[in-house]
């Protein structure tokens, strides 16, 4: 897929719908001239509502709709008849993702499941018809609610990839080879830097018809989490994944070296993300031969289980998916 296919991050200003007026009507009938007030409420303005689509993986349907109005509300009738409420717009969005105050940062929402539906911006109330105010004292009150006003607010919406492994290495690492031969997935993939520009998410079959979902995400470099290469713009969508999966090629010059760079990159983005669990997985396996991997298998870190794997001749592909399930399980 295309880079600008992937958006993860649209700002769009929303409008709620103002409430109807109330009435203050009176009823009149032949031989009743000095009938009751029977004014009806106005109908609440619409709502801006965010629903969970688990069918969509990007938030590039709205990236052009900078403005979301709702429908306002009628106002009330005689006979105690109520307004109609303002039309509702639902804005469809891939679970993940989070909806901030554009002007404070501060999240309002989140949407993490398919059909969750949640109000973004109320409408305004209705305003309620002379015949809520009738007293003992006052049988004809003159007074009815005018409707609250819609509310018109700028709102940031923000995807975080909801995904149950995310792949952590660098450029080349064979993160997009992996997702490809595991999932149905198709990254692009070539040997240059930076082939995958988008994260892409797979799903990855498991033993007794079981299954978790990949996530690939763009390589980081050294200084990412200081804007160099790609720098922070994908790193938070490792923050939604369970457990992650660093994957080092095996003709690195110094794994141990790589993988502390890739943990300190992910420290200085989020400490947070080192309290996750971790696989290690050594790619390109096929280019060395056992003596090799006996040798550097040694230097590997301690703390973390690991494979050498290679997606070209399926070597410890199903042992690093069992790797993988224990540590979601775990």
């Amino acid at each position: 897929m295309a880079s600008n296919n992937f958006i993860d991050y649209v700002k769009v200003c929303c409008r709620s719908g103002r409430g109807g007026a109330g009435s203050h009507h009176f009823f009149r009938a032949k031989g009743l001239p000095n009938g009751g007030p029977d004014g009806g409420d106005g109908g609440r303005g619409g709502h801006i509502i965010l629903e969970g689509d688990s069918q969509l993986w990007t938030l590039l349907h709205l990236q052009y709709q900078k403005h979301v109005i709702a429908g306002h509300g009628q106002g009330g009738g005689e006979n105690l008849r109520s307004g109609a409420q303002g039309e509702d717009v639902i804005l469809h969005v891939p679970l993940g993702t989070i909806a901030r105050d554009a002007e404070t940062g501060e999240k309002k929402v989140e949407i993490t499941e398919h059909g969750q539906r949640v109000i973004l911006t109320p409408g305004g109330r209705g305003g309620l018809g002379n015949d809520h105010f009738k007293t003992a004292t006052n049988q004809a009150p003159q007074y009815a609610q005018p409707g609250e006003p819609g509310i018109e607010e700028w709102v940031v919406l923000e995807l975080k990839l909801l995904a149950d492994v995310g792949l952590v290495g660098f450029p080349n690492a064979g993160k997009s080879t992996l997702l490809s031969v595991v999932s149905a997935a198709k990254p692009k993939i070539a040997d240059y830097a930076f082939t995958t520009l988008v994260p892409n998410l797979g799903v990855v079959a498991y033993r007794d018809y079981k299954s978790f979902v990949m996530a690939d995400i763009p390589g980081i470099i050294e200084g990412a989490a200081e804007g160099r290469g790609l720098g922070t713009r994908f790193l938070k969508h490792i923050e939604r994944n369970s457990m992650l999966l660093f994957m080092i090629a095996a003709d690195s010059d110094d794994i141990a070296a790589e993988y502390q760079v890739l943990i300190s990159e992910l420290e200085q983005f989020n400490p947070e993300l080192l309290e996750k669990r971790r696989v290690l997985a050594i790619t390109k396996a096929d280019l060395i031969d056992d003596e090799l991997e006996a040798e550097m298998r040694v230097t590997l870190p301690a703390d973390v289980p690991s494979v050498f794997i290679s997606s070209l001749t399926n070597k410890n592909i199903q042992p690093l998916k069992d790797m993988i399930w224990k540590a979601l399980h775990e």
